[in-house]
């Protein structure tokens, strides 16, 4: 095969056959870097969607300006126990209640408890608070107690802590100051214990200490009464539940001693059954 003579060739013939060799590489570069053009802009098109097409002209009108959830006012009533409650010679009607108005920080409480027998309302312990929370589960109150019923009633100035201990025990504890030297304390304490969704039990605590003997109202000095007993309710709603259990309750001291010589027994088993609800 003869050999090419490249001397003959001519390299600047080459480089103009082809129009795209003689093409600026800069401007190449340029173009590659520009950003990608604009997917929108300018006037709507005349078939564009109405943005009131869905509401028919109507807005949501002006927007108030947004409010923190501890500055709302909030109220609610908690029918803890309304129950029917059967001795071995007697039956009588209880309640305990406690409803609130207010804040997260600073709320009006409201408890009541008491009993009624033969048609009269024999004990009757109602107390208006003032609750300030100190910490995510507890509250102190701060308030007046009045005691009334068949006996002479009493009032009182109440200080007590309120609220969730760890592992869910709901705890109450509050301090009295009566009239002429009076002093008492009560202390109540409940467990919720789920079996199911719906079935629950409940164990519950109660006791009240006196500092003075008053035998207007058959109380002695020191321990005077302690209730233990369970509870297993059916929420049919967490709203409303009925319920039955069974509690022990016990006189001590002076108090024991005024409930001897009135002929009542000192220490009793009861059986409750009744409702739990609230809003």
């Amino acid at each position: 095969m003869p050999e090419m003579d490249h001397s003959q060739m001519d390299h600047g013939s080459m480089s103009g056959s082809s129009p795209e060799a003689g093409q600026d590489m800069g401007n190449m570069n340029g173009g590659m870097n520009a950003g990608p053009p604009s997917m929108q802009g300018g006037s709507a098109p005349p078939d564009a969607r109405d943005p009131n097409a869905y509401s028919d002209g109507y807005d949501f009108g002006p927007i108030p300006p947004p409010r923190m959830g501890d500055v709302h006012n909030f109220y609610g009533l908690l029918v803890d126990r309304l129950e029917r409650v059967r001795t071995r010679d007697n039956a009588s009607t209880e309640y305990d209640l406690q409803a609130w108005y207010g804040r997260d920080y600073d709320r009006v409480v409201l408890k009541a408890e008491g009993e009624r027998d033969g048609g009269r309302l024999q004990e009757a312990r109602t107390e208006l608070l003032w609750g300030h929370a100190v910490a995510a589960y507890w509250d102190t109150q701060l308030g007046l107690r009045y005691d009334g019923g068949t006996e002479p009633s009493r009032q009182w100035l109440a200080f007590g802590v309120q609220g969730l201990a760890p592992y869910w025990f709901e705890l109450e504890t509050t301090a009295y100051f009566g009239e002429q030297g009076r002093t008492a304390l009560r202390f109540a304490a409940e467990y919720e214990l789920l079996l199911t969704q719906k079935l629950i039990l409940q164990p519950r605590l109660e006791t009240n200490l006196y500092g003075k003997r008053d035998e207007a109202r058959a109380l002695g000095h020191g321990l005077s009464d302690l209730v233990a007993g369970v509870r297993l309710r059916y929420e049919i709603r967490r709203e409303f539940a009925p319920y039955v259990g069974i509690e022990r309750s016990g006189k001590f001291g002076g108090t024991a001693d005024f409930a001897r010589a009135d002929g009542k027994q000192t220490m009793e088993t009861r059986v409750v059954a009744g409702l739990r609800f609230w809003f």
